[in-house]
């Protein structure tokens, strides 16, 4: 995502301005397909079509302005009731909706691209987000305060991330390098998938202090994923010390399922039952609970510098 000099005046200006509307002054930033977004004032009917981008919406203090969501409200009482769209629908039922403003992510863009030609047909804007990276997600919650006409807010999440990083940091500081935990991150169990070494998922590892051993994984596409065969999984066997796995819709997997899989017991972390799971939506999703992801991690790999802090699943 690529953010222009006008974008990051707008930004300084709206941080400037006491009123959360002023934050509208004309900006231009590519969004995540490279396509060109121009703002003039907050869109305030919007229709989010993946999670992440409605948590963040709301950590930016909107409510009313979110008219539909895709998925669950997920324990977020600001989107309790509100309409639930599908990218596999007809777009009509979106379009009824009269949304201002259609938040997606590249995966849906690509994979159905004549919803998303009817939406702009239709005299709606599109705009499609996903950051790769920690760096790249602090564009996109300012991309997203821009369009809604919080681009204060915005900074301000940048900043309790940033606070919130450093005292973690501190306290896992406390590890010497030589004495850190070695971990297998998986991604997908039944695709023998780990993350890519660039993904938000192994930042949140090294920033607990953990050591990937698959740093060697090739990435797929340009997603946050990478390809790891179980051959690869078992030749670092006995480096692996502690085996994570995200479980959630992209990996409903269970303890069971890791260590009974052929050939696992021969992993170190399997045999000595260090072998855990981690809500995906903390540790792959670009929000600020990846906050959350981290102190997860960080107590799961060191559990006598953050008492209670993790959860075995």
């Amino acid at each position: 995502m690529i953010i222009t000099r006008l974008l990051v005046l707008a930004f300084l200006l709206a941080c400037l301005s006491p009123h959360p509307a002023a934050a509208a002054a004309l900006a231009t930033f590519q969004d995540s397909e490279g396509k060109t977004v121009t703002v003039t004032k907050p869109y305030v009917r919007i229709v989010s079509l993946y999670p992440a981008h409605s948590e963040n919406l709301v950590s930016l203090g909107l409510g009313a302005e979110i008219i539909g969501i895709e998925g669950a409200a997920e324990g977020l009482p600001q989107l309790a009731g509100k309409k639930h769209f599908s990218y596999r629908e007809d777009p009509e039922k979106i379009i009824a909706a009269r949304p201002d403003l259609v938040l997606v992510r590249p995966m849906i863009e690509r994979s159905v691209p004549q919803l998303i030609a009817t939406l702009r047909q239709a005299g709606i804007t599109v705009v499609s987000l996903q950051p790769n990276t920690v760096e790249e997600i602090f564009d996109y919650w300012r991309a997203l305060g821009l369009l809604t006409g919080r681009t204060r807010q915005a900074e301000e999440m940048v900043a309790t991330f940033q606070t919130e990083l450093v005292a973690i940091r501190k306290i896992v500081g406390k590890v010497p390098e030589k004495a850190r935990v070695k971990v297998y991150f998986e991604a997908i169990h039944t695709k023998m998938k780990t993350f890519a070494r660039e993904s938000i998922a192994i930042y949140v590892l090294q920033q607990a202090g953990g050591i990937n051993v698959a740093a060697d994984a090739r990435q797929v596409r340009e997603t946050n994923i990478a390809a790891y065969g179980k051959e690869q999984i078992l030749a670092k066997a006995g480096e692996i010390e502690v085996f994570l796995a995200q479980q959630g819709r992209m990996n409903p997997v269970t303890i069971e399922a890791i260590s009974q899989e052929p050939g696992f017991q021969a992993i170190k972390a399997v045999r000595n039952g260090r072998v855990f799971l981690v809500d995906e939506r903390i540790v792959s999703r670009p929000t600020l609970r990846l906050i959350e992801g981290t102190k997860t991690i960080a107590a799961l790999l060191y559990p006598e510098l953050f008492p209670g802090g993790g959860q075995k699943k």
